[in-house]
């Protein structure tokens, strides 16, 4: 279970947390990170931000197989590299975001919401395997 570490192994179990519940939130429609953003601050359709909560929730759960799997699994990797690659997208668009003065964001909460996706980002880069 501890393969890489506790300190590892927290980080990925709060990473893959933070994904199932934001994925979770963003179905229902109650909120999340993504569907806050993607459709308020950045004017994307509703659909774009139910499709990022899918991904979001499938990556958590992704994160958690890897992290309880004694096995490679192949298409969780190549999964994971998609992922990350979406993020780095998202994150983009959220600094975007934050330099036009659509978020509505002062430096300390776009710093702490930056921090959070950087995060996720390295978590699924590690987890792809692209990360070490």
């Amino acid at each position: 279970m501890f393969k890489d570490g506790i300190g590892i192994f927290l980080w990925k179990l709060a990473v893959a947390l933070y994904l199932v519940a934001n994925g979770v939130l963003g179905l229902i429609g109650r909120g999340g990170d993504f569907r806050i953003i993607l459709t308020n601050t950045m004017r994307f359709p509703s659909w774009v931000a139910t499709i990022v909560a899918v991904l979001a929730l499938a990556a958590g759960v992704m994160v958690l197989i890897e992290m309880f799997s004694s096995q490679a699994i192949r298409v969780l990797d190549l999964f994971a590299l998609i992922l990350a690659i979406i993020w780095a997208v998202y994150i983009i668009i959220g600094l975007v975001s934050f330099f036009t003065g659509k978020s509505g964001l002062n430096i300390w909460e776009m710093l702490q919401r930056l921090g959070v996706h950087t995060m996720v980002l390295g978590s699924l880069l590690v987890t792809a395997k692209k990360g070490k």
